[in-house]
């Protein structure tokens, strides 16, 4: 198996997988900034978070409306896997959105004891959901990028994921 970087991969995707990257930081670098109580530093920071997310957000979607499906190349066991991570994926970044826009909301209200009750289910998914995305750029773009040959094997091959069966 070869590993490398294709000419094909879309530029979009590649700044998908930045904004992702880049958010998972700014989610780790405000939940430290809160611990060691710089809340105005936070605030900045998760307010970054949000639109750096928004900006993926906007970016993936007109990536999947210009370029539209593509298949993941690997096969046997990496593919369940591949599976099993993109199913938690996107699962779980259904529930970001809405609730990011209640961590924002109840700050904006000063709920402060709600916010950081709906912050330690908040982050955790939102970091997931971030850091899982550079891996499914990795895994679907660099190491294991579709092939004709490939595509077509997928196609007739029924693996699901067994956690989810």
């Amino acid at each position: 198996m070869e590993y490398g970087f294709p000419l094909a991969i879309h530029p979009l995707a590649t700044l998908n997988a930045i904004l992702n990257a880049i958010a998972a930081i700014l989610l780790v670098t405000g939940w430290v900034l809160i611990a060691q109580g710089n809340w105005k530093a936070h605030r900045a920071v998760m307010v970054a978070a949000f639109s750096v997310s928004t900006i993926f957000l906007v970016s993936y979607l007109t990536y999947h409306y210009l370029v539209g499906h593509v298949t993941f190349g690997g096969q046997g066991v990496i593919r369940t896997i591949y599976l099993c991570i993109l199913a938690s994926h996107i699962v779980l970044a259904v529930a970001v959105p809405v609730l990011a826009i209640a961590m924002f909301v109840l700050a904006f209200r000063g709920k402060w004891h709600r916010h950081r009750q709906l912050g330690k289910i908040t982050v955790p998914i939102w970091l997931y959901v971030s850091v899982t995305g550079v891996v499914i750029y990795f895994m679907v773009y660099i190491f294991f990028p579709s092939s004709n040959k490939q595509a077509e094997a997928a196609t007739h091959e029924n693996i699901q994921c067994p956690s989810l069966v």
